[in-house]
């Protein structure tokens, strides 16, 4: 069990309770046990000192005394103090995925795969940033930062879809994070080309498939 603060700002006035790392973060995702988050029963200015809030204080800024309550709204709304070796492991978590990605997805220029571990080495010399979103999202910035260190492509799939008119608001989502060239048509559906990554091809359709229950019409175009 990792102890971390968690804090909050009112009117120039710190407030700090002591939490669960893990369950903290489960609470402000709205999945947490606010009870198993608190590993304190009292709220302060300043945890290290002892420094204690009174009830009138937080009367005023919290509009309650309730210490659950209160201690839902800091870990809610405040900061949750990830220590340095928690965000370390994340940043590791998050490099593993995209090299997963990248060992089974790309290649060099001359066409021949990349170890995992070259693909780590390349990463960490290009400072690469990977933030804490899907990989898709973010792998063609991704790749970007890395063609600096390493020269590295991707086989894209450019595929037109036909979106029927009742999907567009559902389905937009998902096809414009690929998307290269889009016209809506006079009755409301949308034509839209997009590039994805080839190792991803199977899930974009069952995401775009989930949606629209097989009414998505796509073809693939061919390179020429």
């Amino acid at each position: 069990m990792a102890q971390t603060q968690a804090r909050l700002t009112k009117k120039g006035k710190k407030y700090e309770i002591l939490v669960d790392l893990e369950e903290a973060l489960q609470v402000r995702n709205g999945k947490g046990n606010i009870s198993s988050a608190i590993l304190t029963e009292t709220v302060f200015h300043n945890l290290k000192s002892g420094e204690q809030a009174s009830v009138n204080e937080l009367e005023i800024d919290f509009g309650t005394s309730d210490f659950q309550e209160v201690a839902l709204k800091i870990i809610k709304n405040g900061e949750i103090v990830l220590p340095a070796e928690y965000i370390k492991k994340m940043q590791e978590g998050k490099y593993k995925q995209v090299v997963d990605f990248l060992a089974k997805n790309a290649v060099s220029p001359q066409g021949l795969p990349y170890t995992p571990d070259r693909i780590m080495g390349a990463l960490k010399e290009a400072n690469v940033n990977v933030k804490n979103e899907p990989i898709e999202k973010q792998i063609t910035e991704i790749i970007q930062q890395l063609e600096t260190i390493l020269p590295i492509k991707i086989e894209i799939k450019k595929i037109k879809i036909t979106l029927p008119a009742q999907f567009t608001g559902k389905a937009y989502g998902i096809v414009s994070e690929f998307k290269q060239e889009e016209e809506w048509l006079a009755n409301g559906d949308l034509e839209i080309v997009v590039g994805v990554p080839a190792g991803l091809i199977l899930d974009f359709y069952d995401k775009l498939n989930g949606i629209t229950h097989g009414a998505a019409l796509a073809e693939e175009i061919k390179k020429k």
